[in-house]
């Protein structure tokens, strides 16, 4: 077992160092827009750049955020679908508490697509789909993020082996917790709108 766990480590790693690339606050600092620390939400996060009121920069960052979710699944996946699994979880642990950022990161939500899609395309697709929807009728970001994400996590029993979707669903955890704050006011009703800029919103 121990064996297993260090085999397992190498792919985390390898997914934890993607997933840790702030592409955020990258994008925003190359565009001359500042620290996105200091801005909106302090999220690096899509949605936070989107406050900036670059919709390009913010699509730039939902993509790429995305896109290394998927490249670390995939490019671990090759030695194995367990490595899928564990390099997943380590690029949205990696987004969310990246060590370059004093492990103050953003929320995982695109980078928790990004890893689904690697895994599942389906699953992958049942969240981009619910998010869509989600937000169409409610105009929450956060509230799309939080229950696509579950939905997500359900879906995956039906497509992944047990280890897959035991990892969208450590992801979907991780989603949750970094939301915590947005739950809190999801509740109270004071929950920025999508295309809101408040300075105290988080996505």
């Amino acid at each position: 077992m121990t064996w297993y766990l260090y085999f397992l480590a190498v792919p985390f790693v390898v997914g934890y160092l993607l997933g840790s690339i702030p592409f955020g606050l990258v994008l925003t600092s190359a565009a001359g827009l500042g620290d996105i620390r200091k801005q909106g939400s302090g999220n690096i996060g899509a949605t936070n750049v989107l406050r900036t009121g670059n919709k390009t920069l913010a699509a730039a960052t939902l993509l790429l955020d995305a896109l290394k979710g998927f490249v670390a699944v995939i490019a671990c996946g090759l030695i194995g679908p367990p490595c899928a699994a564990a390099a997943a979880v380590g690029a949205v642990v990696g987004h969310n508490f990246p060590v370059w950022l004093k492990f103050k990161g953003g929320k995982g939500m695109a980078t928790a697509i990004g890893v689904t899609l690697g895994l599942s395309w389906p699953a992958g697709v049942i969240i981009c789909a619910a998010w869509l929807a989600i937000a169409a009728a409610f105009r929450y970001s956060s509230l799309a993020s939080l229950f696509s994400i579950l939905i997500g996590a359900l879906a995956s029993w039906f497509f992944l082996p047990w280890n897959g979707a035991l990892a969208v669903t450590v992801v979907a955890l991780l989603v949750w917790v970094r939301h915590h704050q947005n739950i809190d006011r999801l509740l109270k009703g004071t929950e920025t709108k999508i295309g809101q800029r408040s300075p105290s919103a988080a996505a």
